[in-house]
């Protein structure tokens, strides 16, 4: 979609509504990535998404201080010598993107069964590909990947043959491409740096110095299915979920220490996807326009670049940091990935009816 058809206004938004600069602060070493500031941006001149500082402040008000995030599910992800599980984690975050099917009935949904458990979302992928591990699939085998076929792809994630309203897995020629440019691009990495014996992906670790915002530069530069930028009105809006998340899982599954010892987690913005949101819509803290709210509601899709999805996505970052900045004022030392986890895992358990998630087919989230 070319730049200014997906940043125009969308019929039913107004434009003649004023534009109010936002206040909000971006404190010291808060916002590496730049990420902060551009969503800002969006944000000044958004027509479809508001955030409600007011839902916020009740939000907060109501938090259980002794709440935390969820630990690190070890049971569900992989493990193994720290090499290959660092490598595991790169491939579970290439392949960690749409997992509803783009169909009008939105009950169907792709679901693997593990271990005799039924999985969805996420944590489907997570076991499927703990699972092809159990089965000697070379998943960390930079060479395997670079020329993996969908047919073999599609074998990895087959989806459960007994569960109702299965389908399988969305954008599958994208998965298919997203790990043969991970091949690729750690054989290259392997034949830039002679005499290295670490898998490329610790080395690329090892290359950040212990920064996950570095880690994110680095990813994000090495392979394009990574970089997860926006442009609205010329200008990049990057968001960087899955790479961001790529470094959180790595901290997560080391305890932050050894290969996810990173001295600025701290400065990782929420990962912006579509259950977050689900999340702030339902707690009053993203409002949409009557326009967007519809779209949403009756589960049409919203292309990927245009104003309602980057709006969506850029107020999603702001909501998670101002939860963020209000709990650091009440006292309570908690990351924008913190709470972001924190949302994520109240997404898995909305009532039934709950409103929607917005849909949009992307490799970004």
């Amino acid at each position: 979609m070319p730049a200014d058809a997906a940043n125009a206004p969308i019929p039913g938004s107004d434009p003649r509504r004023p534009r109010r600069p936002r206040q909000w602060p971006i404190p010291e070493r808060h916002d590496p990535l730049g990420i902060l500031a551009a969503s800002r941006t969006v944000l000044d001149a958004a027509r479809h998404v508001t955030v409600d500082e007011a839902a916020i402040d009740r939000f907060v008000a109501g938090q259980d201080p002794e709440t935390s995030p969820p630990p690190w599910d070890a049971a569900l992800h992989w493990r193994g010598d720290d090499d290959r599980t660092v490598a595991w984690l790169f491939v579970l975050d290439a392949l960690n993107f749409c997992f509803w099917a783009p169909a009008a009935d939105p009950a169907p949904r792709w679901r693997v069964r593990v271990d005799g458990r039924l999985y969805d979302g996420y944590r489907a992928l997570a076991a499927a590909l703990r699972r092809a591990m159990g089965e000697g699939v070379p998943l960390t085998d930079p060479g395997w990947l670079a020329t993996v076929g969908d047919d073999e792809v599609a074998h990895l994630l087959r989806p459960d043959g007994e569960a109702s309203r299965t389908t399988p897995i969305p954008l599958l020629a994208e998965r298919g491409a997203n790990l043969r440019e991970l091949g690729m691009s750690w054989l290259a990495w392997v034949a830039a740096h002679p005499g290295e014996t670490a898998h490329p992906a610790r080395s690329m670790v090892a290359a950040a110095g212990g920064s996950a915002a570095g880690l994110v530069r680095l990813v994000t530069r090495t392979f394009p299915s990574f970089d997860d930028v926006a442009v609205v009105a010329g200008q990049p809006v990057p968001f960087h979920k899955r790479a961001q998340i790529l470094a959180a899982d790595i901290a997560g599954t080391f305890g932050n220490s050894g290969p996810g010892a990173f001295s600025d987690l701290g400065g990782l913005t929420a990962f912006a996807d579509y259950k977050v949101p689900q999340v702030l819509v339902r707690l009053g803290i993203l409002r949409y326009d009557a326009t967007l709210a519809r779209r949403v509601a009756d589960y049409g899709l919203i292309g990927p670049g245009s104003a309602m999805e980057v709006e969506i996505r850029a107020a999603t970052v702001w909501g998670c940091e101002l939860i963020r900045q209000r709990l650091m004022t009440g006292g309570r030392d908690i990351t924008a990935i913190e709470v972001d986890w924190l949302l994520w895992e109240a997404g898995q358990h909305l009532p039934a009816g709950s409103e929607p998630y917005h849909r949009t087919l992307t490799v970004f989230y």
